[in-house]
């Protein structure tokens, strides 16, 4: 293999259980996003627009469909010969095999792999965020600070920064006190969970971290605190544009309700930095004569014969006359009955939403319908609620 700089490793084996149903089948990385797109798109499509050209993306749970999905990499433009995305589950090793115990161990288990490339510097990505970024000025930024290790970090709110790895900086950038998730901190530097390490200097980390028996092989709780206290150079990279963690249902839903709007808070259209996707052949939308759309984003091979408002209708989508859908998010292949109403709501993909069935509720929380769901005609869902086939038969069983 040629040497590379740099390349970047991807992790996608999550779980994403705050999710609920929609990681029931799936993992985190593979939910749907934006219309015509998947979470996973954005960070393969920033290092496919950053240069980097090498990716390693590690999956765990529910791997199937990220596997398909990512492929040969073609849609990102990664499909090539010196290069390209690679899928990297764990695996059997001559003394057995395991899964992958934390972040840190995942990519321990892969340093055969990272070998290859004889990278000087490794990028860690996390597979569940939304944002556009280009790793390019991070990588240069790292190597002007001769740092050990580069953390993106973003401002967040106050109220929300208990809830993120939070970087306390001095005056020139460097990270002199890490805080996983602390009750009262410091500053609302918050970890995007974008690293960049000096590639031989993470090497030695992971192999000595591999050697404690109570670590948790975890970047955020083992690697960065003790590399701070032997002293190593860690900066700080700020990052001001959009980035969204979509870690839970309500995050989910309010990154989709940024991409609408006249100048929505989070663009896709922007064509300067494009997010590259894999997706499926399909006709052009067709509205009917008495529909009603306004403020949303329909994708191709949806069908709308009822109302629409602030919105997004991912491909396939059928919405029958009379149905009306407020503040909500469609995943493809689902059809919507006459009758029903939906609002504020994540429907999972390939559903069927009964006549006249009312779905979430206008200021409550964000109802969820669980994957290929088939909710009975008149059937109630309340804001907040969960929903799927499983639950559904349980409750028929009951009454």
């Amino acid at each position: 293999m040629r040497k590379k700089q740099c390349i970047a490793m991807l992790l996608a084996g999550g779980q994403g259980s705050r999710l609920g149903l929609l990681t029931k089948t799936v993992a985190k990385p593979a939910v749907p996003f934006g219309g015509k797109y998947r979470i996973i798109d954005f960070p393969l499509s920033n290092c496919s627009n950053s240069g980097i050209d090498v990716v390693g993306v590690l999956t765990q749970y529910q791997p199937l469909e990220l596997n398909s999905y990512i492929g040969s990499g073609q849609s990102w433009d990664l499909d090539l010969l010196n290069g390209g995305v690679f899928v990297l589950p764990p695996y059997m090793r001559g003394g057995g095999g395991e899964w992958y115990r934390g972040t840190a161990n995942a990519i321990y288990q892969n340093i055969p792999f990272i070998e290859q490339y004889d990278p000087d510097y490794v990028l860690i990505l996390s597979g569940d965020h939304i944002y556009k970024m280009d790793y390019s000025k991070m990588l240069a930024a790292h190597i002007k600070n001769e740092a050990d290790l580069t953390v993106a970090v973003r401002p967040v709110a106050w109220e929300d920064a208990p809830s993120f790895g939070i970087m306390n900086t001095d005056e020139t950038g460097r990270i002199v006190e890490f805080e996983e998730k602390p009750k009262h901190p410091k500053s609302n530097r918050a970890s995007m969970g974008v690293y960049v390490f000096t590639w031989p200097v993470l090497k030695r980390y992971l192999t000595e971290d591999e050697k404690k028996p109570d670590s948790q092989n975890d970047f955020g709780k083992n690697i960065i605190p003790t590399m701070l206290a032997d002293g190593r150079k860690l900066m700080a990279y700020a990052f001001e544009d959009y980035w969204k963690d979509v870690g839970t249902i309500e995050s989910l839903w309010e990154a989709h309700m940024d991409l609408l709007g006249e100048k929505p808070v989070f663009n896709l259209a922007d064509t300067r930095w494009r997010i590259y996707a894999r997706n499926p052949i399909m006709p052009p939308h067709y509205v009917g004569q008495d529909a009603y759309i306004a403020d949303s984003m329909v994708t191709e091979g949806c069908e709308v014969y009822g109302s629409v408002e602030h919105s997004v209708l991912f491909a396939g989508v059928v919405v029958e006359k009379g149905a009306n859908i407020v503040d909500s998010v469609i995943m493809p292949g689902t059809v919507v009955r006459k009758g029903a109403c939906v609002t504020r709501t994540i429907v999972s993909e390939n559903c069927v939403i009964g006549e006249n069935c009312v779905v979430g509720a206008a200021g409550g929380p964000i109802a969820l319908v669980g994957y290929s769901t088939r909710i009975p005609a008149g059937v109630r869902v309340a804001a907040g609620e969960q929903t799927d086939e499983e639950k559904l038969s349980e409750e028929a069983a009951h009454q």
